[in-house]
């Protein structure tokens, strides 16, 4: 056996691939990379290590595969190959059979073809990922982290929609919920930094980056978060509408023939920030238009983000209902812990929670800081913590690879 206890962590997306070696023991992360525009001519591969990148672009026609060929090459090339003890995968739909992170089998496959209906642009390229690190690594233990797998504690009342409830009972149609990994790895972060055990401890949540999705955590457990069936329910989001009038798809179908396609592309690819502002679907890019002189743009990039923040304040005090306490509400993800201009917006919505931000602990907590940022006279904390959704895919292969 190595005696390094290095994990391969494997994000397979379905033009992408996200990729670490990270020591499971020190969450030291040892390589990173990610290949992307994968299924194109301008594919390539850029891998991080000792503190240099290299970029090489993919000639391959299975480039998925082409690239996990690469990236074992150059592990090799480097030493690393024999110091892997398993391969960890995030898989984005687990439907209501994976409770947890499991090992992968043929039962586990199957189920994951089974529930690719629920995430046709995810799960297809997750097993992908899978299948190929199979081929380079035959040897290695292969263990699945599914995103929706930490919702599963969601009772009955949170995840049912008031639709015929034959359609959950024939088809599976329900509220699943998504970035599960991440709302776990903060929602754990928060118990150690209050010094409070995890079982004892309840949070909201609130992952801002091009996907948004908040969580209402009470004493350790999903019991309430923001995306339902799909990743598409919920904020308003880089690109996505979030919580829509479903009578608007109706009426778009009947008054403008708007084909399924269409109405798909529309809510998941052309709306959100993207298609308030009609500029851009990156935050940064709209907060430089809302501190710039063009009077236009600046209304167009303002009245996006107050759309943005005020979906995201008013979920954080609905989420106070499912919760009998609240420790913290915890920013994360791109925006979230970058955005000191969102956080101040969201939180200056919920005064009537004698929820107040602290501006200069705020505006310090960039660019993976760590901390408080609520003002002395707030009622609850406010914490900015770094999600790490890689270290708990890491921690997870390690766990259940030793107890095969």
């Amino acid at each position: 056996m190595p005696t390094e206890k290095n994990i391969l962590v494997l994000n397979c997306g379905s033009s992408s691939l996200k990729f670490a070696v990270i020591n499971s023991t020190t969450a030291e992360t040892v390589i990173s990379g990610l290949a992307e525009r994968l299924g194109s001519n301008k594919a390539t591969i850029a891998i991080k290590y000792n503190g240099e990148k290299q970029v090489v672009e993919l000639t391959d026609n299975n480039q998925h595969l082409g690239a996990i060929e690469y990236l074992v090459s150059d592990l090799h090339t480097k030493g690393l190959s024999d110091s892997l003890t398993a391969v960890g995968h995030r898989v984005v739909h687990g439907g209501e059979v994976f409770t947890s992170s499991v090992i992968v089998t043929e039962h586990v496959i199957n189920e994951i073809i089974r529930t690719s209906g629920l995430a046709p642009l995810h799960n297809p390229a997750n097993l992908v990922g899978i299948q190929a690190a199979q081929k380079s690594f035959p040897t290695l233990p292969q263990v699945v982290v599914f995103d929706t797998a930490f919702h599963q504690t969601m009772p009955q009342h949170a995840y049912m929609y008031a639709i015929d409830r034959d359609l959950y009972t024939g088809k599976g149609l329900r509220r699943y919920g998504f970035h599960g990994t991440s709302h776990y790895f903060v929602s754990q972060e928060a118990a150690k930094h209050l010094q409070q055990p995890p079982s004892e401890t309840s949070v909201i949540t609130v992952h801002l980056g091009n996907g948004c999705s908040i969580c209402a955590i009470e004493n350790g457990q999903s019991v309430d978060t923001s995306m339902g069936l799909t990743p598409a329910e919920g904020l308003v989001m880089g690109t996505r509408s979030g919580d829509i009038d479903p009578g608007l798809i109706v009426y778009l179908m009947n008054q403008f023939n708007y084909s399924g396609k269409q109405i798909d592309d529309l809510l998941n690819k052309q709306s959100g920030l993207l298609g308030l502002s009609k500029m851009s679907n990156d935050c940064r890019t709209l907060e430089e238009a809302v501190f710039g002189d063009d009077k236009k743009l600046k209304e167009q990039a303002k009245l996006a983000l107050d759309v943005f923040c005020y979906r995201v304040a008013k979920y954080i005090a609905s989420y106070t209902v499912a919760l009998s306490h609240l420790d913290a509400i915890v920013f994360t993800g791109g925006i979230g812990e970058n955005s000191d201009y969102i956080r101040s917006q969201v939180i200056n919505q919920l005064s009537i929670l004698k929820i107040k931000l602290s501006e200069e602990k705020n505006q310090k907590a960039r660019f993976g800081a760590f901390g408080e940022i609520q003002a002395p006279d707030s009622q609850f904390k406010v914490l900015v913590i770094p999600t790490n959704e890689e270290w708990v895919i890491a921690q997870d292969a390690a766990r259940l690879s030793e107890s095969k």
